[in-house]
């Protein structure tokens, strides 16, 4: 099982903030969010858009870093993203 949190302002769809994801190989953190459809297709697009720190085990890491079993994966916004994460803040 995988743990996915998401941070600062990130959130799912459904505003979870945490999930637990079963894999049953390594696989890159960009695979395992675009696994996850629609409950972190925004998040997979601000990945895409480099708007995403990537986390795996408390180390920094990329989208292009595997994940095993048992690996905490945590997710961070960059500053100056609005509530939704989409679109610069206005202060």
């Amino acid at each position: 099982m995988v743990t996915i949190t998401l941070m600062g302002q990130l959130e799912t769809a459904e505003g979870e903030r945490s999930l637990a994801c079963k894999i049953t190989e390594p696989l890159p953190v960009k695979q395992l969010i675009q696994s996850q459809g629609r409950k972190l297709r925004q998040v997979t697009r601000l990945l895409r858009e480099k708007k995403v720190m990537v986390t795996v085990n408390k180390r920094i890491a990329s989208e292009d870093t595997k994940v095993h079993d048992g690996d905490e994966v945590n997710l961070v916004a960059h500053d100056g993203m609005s509530t939704t994460g989409l679109a610069p803040s206005l202060f």
